[in-house]
């Protein structure tokens, strides 16, 4: 027979530390993401449904925390279990300031979730036509200073 389905209480331990570190980039809170990380939580934790705080930061536009995870050098092109990237979040809720940042740190405008569908899918499925101009401006951005856009 197989391991027993169960969690240790070290494994609940870091699965609520992991939800509180999505909870405080939902919520736009840097102190607390700041504490989780000197308690040893990994800015790439995922939850149970894959997301990770650069998803959360992302899906609500918190353009200070996606910096800082960015600048902390997090995986860019994470996906869920539905294999979307922080970039099909932002695009879906019109959060272009962090659509430009996502791109210029290199996330994959060309990326498939479960549903086939890219992030420019998402934005305009949603009339997020905003997002359209800045996937542009962003990609024009990096060609111009020679890097490639995927």
């Amino acid at each position: 027979m197989g391991a027993p389905a169960f969690q240790t209480s070290e494994d609940e331990a870091m699965a609520e530390q992991i939800d509180a570190l999505l909870e405080a980039s939902r919520f736009d809170d840097i102190d607390d993401i700041m504490s989780l990380v000197n308690s040893g939580v990994s800015l790439d934790s995922k939850d149970s449904q894959g997301r990770t705080a650069l998803h959360m930061a992302s899906a609500n536009g918190h353009v200070d925390i996606v910096k800082y995870l960015i600048g902390q050098r997090v995986e860019v092109n994470a996906c869920n279990v539905e294999n979307n990237i922080a970039l099909h979040w932002a695009c879906l809720n019109g959060h272009t300031e962090v659509v430009k940042i996502l791109i210029e740190a290199g996330a994959n405008i060309s990326a498939l979730n479960s549903h086939e569908r890219t992030p420019v899918d998402e934005a305009v499925s949603n009339g997020k036509m905003e997002v359209l101009d800045a996937i542009n401006e962003a990609a024009t951005q990096l060609e111009l200073s020679g890097a490639t856009v995927s």
